[in-house]
């Protein structure tokens, strides 16, 4: 299976399609409260740099690195197709945002996620995340998992 990463418009049809499966997930598992998502003309934003997985020309995934102004980057919008779950697509959409992030100079990059995606704080963690308290403008919450992952020096790899 070929997998092609690449930036691109989160305005997309099929993107966009993509975004709200992700959002129906989420408000499936958590209160309003408890989410923290990013709309889709947020994801187009200066600051944002949003990419899709693609396999056979069809989205398959996405993932959003916010970069934020107190210096580091934030991964927003990580999502596979419940598909094409278990064949790397998510890791490779991380090791892509991961390098976006070193190339815009951030040294750190964190992330919210959920109690119970239990899939992704897997994936996390084997990329080389660790728990970390709230962070920018987020509050303590039960039903979230704040990690963040110091990104290595030029010429190693990111992502595990």
């Amino acid at each position: 299976m070929n997998v092609e990463v690449k930036m691109e418009s989160p305005l997309q049809k099929d993107v966009v399609q993509m975004i709200s499966a992700l959002d129906s997930y989420l408000t499936s598992l958590y209160p309003s409260e408890s989410n923290h998502l990013l709309d889709v003309e947020a994801l187009t934003g200066e600051n944002v740099r949003f990419l899709v997985a693609r396999v056979e020309g069809r989205a398959v995934g996405c993932g959003a690195l916010l970069l934020d102004p107190r210096g580091y980057g934030e991964i927003k919008r990580m999502y596979v197709d419940s598909e094409q779950r278990g064949l790397g697509i998510g890791r490779t959409i991380l090791r892509e945002l991961e390098k976006l992030a070193a190339e815009e100079g951030q040294k750190v990059v964190r992330l919210e996620t959920g109690v119970e995606q239990h899939p992704a704080l897997q994936l996390y963690r084997s990329a080389g995340y660790t728990d970390c308290g709230p962070f920018g403008d987020y509050a303590l919450d039960p039903l979230s998992v704040f990690m963040e992952r110091t990104l290595e020096e030029e010429g190693e790899k990111p992502g595990a």
